[in-house]
């Protein structure tokens, strides 16, 4: 039976952090405190420093050796269940089945915030217990769960490189060759690939950042990870002449003809002859005869890419851009979601063939590689769990001159990620980003079909009582921040995990 004592623990646990969060709220839509530059650096400090140093505490703490090993089995077989069944989902529902949606609802469904909400409130809860087995979830959680969705959000990023850039000779890739200085294929910057034919008449694809940006990548107010906010990029590369916007109307007809572009995004641009030949041969009209192209074969690619923008950009020996400064650079991020989900691999209507799968996994296993070993999170988590086994092994105590540099940073860490993320929904137009029946949407998922694959999991594997209560309530958890800081970095349903 709850009582009014029991109802007193958990708001004291949860209050002051939304305290914190509504503090922040107020601190840019009410009282103008801070600018949005002066948001980023927060954010910026939360993910360098304060949310590492709070994972490293927490799981440096822990003993791993009397670790719940059937709560954690129970934890595994639900999330396990979820992906399998999405999996499911996805191929055989081809219209619909889309791997954003897979990714989503994955997300959604079974990476609860463990480390920041599940603590204190099961701590509050259930007792101090509860937080070990929190801690022990968050482990497992940032080892193992958060790299396979980290996979996944790689592999969609690159099955949408490959179809913008090889619609048609993708199967006949036989490596990957990517530059140290490209950590990522989440499309944050433009990138441009070379294809290079083999003397046995494969490709070899080296993909290296794009010379051509000179854009920055502008810092976003996320919590929990630092990630920037995409940039739109065109960039026209051959000289065209230049005309107003009522000529807009007369041309953009004209240029699907020449180049045989039935959309912005969809089928690699051929190389024409030159455009501004044809241009002044046409008045600006609509030309009737197709120039012939190149033999691909017979020359070089190299694109400029970028999720945001939507469509390739050929930096062939006599390629068009496909641009021409015609599209409105003002895209909502609505917009781009919109069309990401439009274009999303997956779809049955436009299916091709990909490079063999050892390829593409190699080339996972490489980006996933570049992103973990760049994330201060990756070093804490193994740094914790190495000292968690040393200490727990031979009873040693850390240095409190160590030990209390660690705290102290560390004790920031709950506060300072409520109010950053208070920060970030101040900034956001409104706060239910995705509409309400997606959210409502959302929260079935969330609230209800994740909890209850956990019951069912928990119960098969024989766990009873209290344990079982924390099992349900851990997986009922608010939405984890990681998980959407991955969204808007991949621009994946972003919108739907920010409400979330």
């Amino acid at each position: 039976m709850i009582n009014g004592k029991d109802i007193y623990d958990v708001l004291a646990a949860l209050v002051p952090s939304y305290v914190a969060m509504i503090l922040a709220y107020g601190s840019v839509r009410w009282w103008k405190i801070f600018a949005p530059n002066e948001c980023s650096g927060i954010n910026r400090f939360v993910a360098v420093f304060a949310i590492p140093f709070l994972s490293f505490k927490l799981i440096s703490s822990n003993n791993p050796y009397t670790m719940n090993f059937q709560f954690i089995a129970a934890d595994s077989l639900q999330k396990a269940i979820i992906l399998g069944a999405l999996f499911l989902w996805k191929t055989t529902m081809s219209n619909n089945g889309r791997l954003d949606w897979m990714i989503t609802l994955f997300s959604v469904s079974t990476l609860p915030n463990t480390l920041i909400m599940g603590i204190p409130l099961l701590n509050a809860m259930y007792g101090d217990f509860s937080a070990s087995l929190m801690i022990q979830i968050v482990v497992f959680q940032g080892v193992v769960w958060y790299t396979l969705l980290l996979f996944m959000f790689e592999y969609r990023a690159a099955m949408i490189l490959i179809n913008d850039r090889f619609p048609k000779t993708a199967a006949s890739i036989a490596s990957f060759q990517v530059d140290p200085d490209v950590v990522s294929l989440d499309g944050r910057g433009p990138l441009q690939t070379d294809a290079e034919i083999r003397d046995d008449g494969k490709l070899r694809v080296v993909v290296r950042k794009s010379s051509a940006s000179s854009v920055a990548p502008r810092a976003s107010n996320l919590t929990g990870a630092e990630i920037y906010s995409i940039q739109s990029f065109r960039e026209v590369i051959t000289r065209a002449p230049s005309f107003n916007q009522a000529d807009s109307s007369q041309l953009v007809g004209g240029f699907d003809d020449i180049f045989s572009l039935p959309s912005s995004r969809g089928v690699t641009p051929r190389t024409s002859l030159n455009f501004e030949d044809e241009m002044l041969k046409t008045g600006g009209k609509r030309r009737k005869e197709v120039a012939m192209p190149l033999k691909e074969k017979d020359q070089l690619h190299m694109f400029a890419w970028s999720s945001a923008a939507s469509s390739p950009v050929n930096y062939g020996s006599s390629a068009t851009s496909t641009d021409f400064g015609l599209v409105n650079h003002d895209i909502s991020e609505a917009a781009i979601c919109k069309e990401e989900t439009a274009s999303s691999i997956g779809d049955g209507e436009k299916k091709q063939q990909m490079p063999p799968a050892s390829v593409m996994t190699k080339l996972i296993l490489v980006m996933v590689w570049r992103k973990l070993i760049r994330n201060p999170n990756t070093y804490s988590s193994v740094l914790g769990i190495a000292w968690s086994l040393i200490s727990s092994r031979w009873h040693i105590k850390m240095p409190s001159i160590v030990s209390e540099s660690i705290w102290i940073i560390s004790d920031t860490g709950l506060g300072m990620s409520m109010f950053s993320l208070g920060l970030f929904m101040a900034l956001q137009p409104k706060i239910i980003a995705c509409g309400k029946s997606v959210a409502m949407f959302s929260m079935v998922v969330r609230f209800l079909v994740g909890p209850a694959v956990m019951a069912a999991t928990s119960l098969t594997l024989g766990i009873r009582g209290v344990l079982l209560h924390v099992a349900i309530v851990q997986a009922a958890l608010p939405q984890a921040i990681v998980s959407f800081v991955f969204a808007k970095e991949y621009n994946v349903h972003a919108d739907i995990l920010s409400t979330s």
